[in-house]
């Protein structure tokens, strides 16, 4: 319950504000709190006795100043390990040759900061690892005696093999990805609870390769590039780093992936910097996450038809068939760390809740996540609020063994985009209920099943990590114990922890479990059937076909993800069952449907097409035949793109939509809807074309009619412009020059054109 304002507590803070201190007045809930601001110069703001008095922090929690400079530096990524210490990546090193900044020729550090007596202050420092070839690490992550430490154009495997806190030797896991000293390159792993590493790196990476330098090859055997895909990527792999899995692309700068204990992942992404659409994604497996123009790679402001009518939404290509949703769009920022808080030291409010650093606005926030059809909503409570200091920089944010989280502090006046206006300073902060002020770990006992299977239950991924291999080492003594927790009525998340370290045992039959799974009362355990099956390579089809008219729609999301690449002849089916089940609303499930059709569309969409028979009749339809990607839909999306009831506006998406497809059959489809125009409206000849290349325009004399027919009517507009560079109409440059001659004397066609092209907002002219 919360306190009461009273007049009383009022003139307590009426009379601090006086005396120039600070003092923390509650409201009702999780709201963020009220700080008084004091007379602080800047620079005694810059002091680290000051540090927590330009935060804010949500009511009922309390930020604690664990350790400062000089202790350590720019931190860039922490990672907490079963003992509560912190391990730290540094970057003084950071782009000097863009800073001016100075640099060490010993290179950038990995240290290990501990609390030895639990009063939330860092008592030792330890440099675990320094060296020249470590620059602006991104990453890292603590697995035992074996370090990953993530720092283009590597990821490296640090191991102490002796136990003295010092790195012994080092080895390559990954290397090959595009962008020493670069934001958008390798970011840090984290540890699932089905035993597998995930992670991710920004669209500067481009590829992954081996330790031997051999370019890795994905779940379809393909190399992972740029031939294939685009931008920023996700991934997972086996602990030793084989069997990688690319799981998502075309994001811009995704920062770490988060991974809840029913296999959901989770991440942050930035936008072009400035655009006011960073955003918070679900990690839909295999999908297109829309940075850039699918089929082409084009950038998000190049001109194309059913633009999104504001920049953060056309920044993603939200209104094109194949870019997955986003679960929530929050404006200006530098998004850094997140993760699932699957404790209970923090309040209710923030349980099973994302919590995400973002530096752009000095804020540490929870996102109470809610289920919105096969999709995701989120709404936002501040946790953290550098609102007297705009230095506080969150850089990472962990959790500890004891539930309380961990914040790592750039504490810099920018947020990187390779500028560092402060090399010396950084923080680290813990953050609790005022009732829990000591750092005290857990007593954590790996070698009994007993110790092991209540370390599974630990909010720390590390001790998780720990105890998830003990129990795999103990073996079939580990199985009665798991299961009585798997079958309990325990916090389901605790139950699916139980679950993949069961299916995942050595000499156990994982089809047990799976069984049990899918007639379980909770969707997302029944999900973890689905996709412990995907990972066992076991009878999909059966579990399929099971959970194939479940009532709830993430359970059905997740079967038709399951049919991405499925080659079995029931996939069809299968994917038709799901596919008539959708509501012509839930743009998730409609997304799912495109993942789950990959490759197959041509036997997916005539399965459907024996289902519904005419698939134009609803919403629903409509829907799928947008999202189609098979000459089998562009009869129906013809009928669309031309429907006369349908408002013009309405049918920009169905236009839209020709473009994601290549074949002759599109062409034909086309210039039939240039033919049939018999009241030649020019916005229709204009849409046909602009899905059109150039050898089919002169091939075809109403195409070529067409043409003449718009240029003549939108000389001198945006529109001319994108025709004449489509086409590379060379005809109309006595035109452009002509209309131009005075304001580019001089200057050939193509430099005109590449300078009302960089134009901001393309004027008329």
């Amino acid at each position: 319950m919360s306190k009461k304002i009273t007049p009383v507590r009022i003139c307590i803070t009426l009379l601090l504000i006086i005396a120039g201190l600070s003092y923390t007045l509650p409201r009702y809930g999780f709201s963020e709190s009220i700080v008084v601001k004091d007379s602080l110069t800047e620079a005694q703001k810059r002091l680290p006795e000051n540090a927590l008095k330009g935060l804010n922090v949500a009511y009922g929690l309390q930020v604690q100043l664990m350790a400062t400079e000089p202790m350590l530096q720019n931190p860039t990524n922490i990672d907490v390990d079963e003992r509560g210490r912190i391990w730290v990546t540094e970057a003084y090193n950071y782009r000097p040759n863009l800073n001016g900044n100075q640099t060490t020729p010993k290179g950038d550090r990995i240290m290990i900061l501990e609390d030895r007596n639990g009063d939330a202050r860092i008592d030792t420092a330890k440099l675990f690892y320094q060296g020249p070839e470590l620059n602006a690490p991104l990453g890292i992550a603590v697995l035992g005696k074996r370090v990953i430490v993530a720092q283009s154009p590597f990821v490296w495997n640090f191991y102490d093999d002796n136990g003295d806190d010092k790195a012994d030797r080092k080895e390559i896991m990954f290397q090959g990805i595009e962008g020493e000293q670069h934001d958008h390159g390798m970011h840090t792993f984290t540890f699932g609870a089905d035993g597998k590493l995930y992670f991710n790196f920004g669209n500067n990476g481009k590829t992954l390769k081996d330790s031997k330098g051999n370019t890795v090859l994905d779940q379809d055997g393909d190399e992972i590039g740029p031939k294939k895909y685009k931008q920023g990527m996700v991934f997972r792999c086996d602990p030793d780093g084989s069997n990688v899995e690319c799981l998502g692309d075309n994001f811009r700068n995704p920062y770490e992936v988060a991974v809840d204990s029913y296999g959901t992942m989770w991440q942050s992404d930035n936008d072009d910097d400035g655009n006011k659409g960073t955003r918070i994604n679900y990690v839909m497996p295999y999908g297109n996450f829309g940075y850039t123009d699918e089929m082409t790679g084009a950038g998000w402001n190049t001109t194309r038809t059913n633009m999104e009518d504001s920049i953060p939404l056309r920044h993603w290509h939200l209104n094109d068939p194949g870019s997955i949703p986003n679960v929530l769009q929050t404006g200006a920022g530098s998004p850094t760390g997140l993760l699932v808080y699957e404790g209970k030291l923090l309040p209710e409010a923030f349980q099973h809740q994302l919590i995400h650093a973002d530096a752009g606005p000095n804020v540490v926030r929870a996102y109470s996540i809610s289920n919105q059809g096969a999709g995701y909503g989120a709404s936002i409570v501040n946790i953290i609020k550098g609102e007297n200091d705009r230095w506080f920089r969150p850089a990472d944010v962990c959790v500890a063994p004891d539930g309380s989280l961990i914040v790592a502090d750039w504490y810099d006046p920018g947020v990187g985009g390779h500028q560092a206006g402060d090399q010396t300073r950084g923080r680290i902060y813990r953050v609790a209920p005022a009732s829990a002020p000591n750092y005290t770990m857990p007593a954590i006992d790996f070698s009994t099943v007993e110790g092991a299977l209540q370390a599974l239950q630990n909010p720390n991924l590390v001790v998780r990590y720990h105890a998830y291999n003990s129990l795999q080492q103990l073996g079939k003594k580990s199985v009665g114990p798991l299961e009585k927790l798997w079958q309990s009525d325990a916090d389901p998340a605790m139950r699916a922890r139980a679950f993949w370290s069961l299916v995942k045992m050595p000499g156990v039959k994982s089809e047990k479990y799976i069984k049990q799974s899918l007639k379980d009362k909770n969707p997302q355990l029944r999900m973890l059937a689905i996709r412990a099956s995907l990972q066992l390579k076991g009878n999909t089809t059966d579990v399929l076909n099971t959970l194939k008219l479940d009532p709830d729609p993430q359970v059905r999301r997740e079967c038709i993800i399951a049919l991405h690449h499925n080659k079995s002849p029931e996939a069809a089916g299968i994917w038709a069952d799901l596919a008539t089940q959708y509501d012509g609303k839930d743009r998730w499930y409609l997304e799912a449907l495109g993942v789950g059709a990959d490759g197959q569309w041509d036997a997916f969409f005539s399965a459907y097409l024996q289902a519904v028979k005419d698939p134009l009749k609803d919403a629903a339809g409509t829907d799928i035949v947008w999202r189609a990607r098979t000459d089998k839909a562009l009869p129906y999306l013809e009928q669309l793109a031309v429907n006369a009831g349908l408002p013009l506006k309405a049918r920009l998406r169905y236009f839209r939509a020709f473009d994601f497809n290549n074949s002759p059959a599109k062409t034909a489809a086309l210039l039939n809807i240039i033919k049939s125009n018999s009241a030649n409206e020019i916005a229709i000849d204009k849409l046909a074309l602009s899905s059109l290349n150039p050898t089919s325009i002169k091939a075809n004399a109403a195409a070529e009619a067409a043409l003449t027919r718009v240029l003549n009517a939108t000389y001198q507009t945006k529109d001319y412009l994108d025709l004449v560079i489509q086409y590379n109409l060379k005809a109309e440059q006595p035109r452009i020059s002509r209309h131009f001659a005075s304001s580019f004397p001089g200057q050939p066609l193509s430099g005109i054109i590449e300078k009302i092209c960089s134009s901001k907002d393309w004027p008329q002219w």
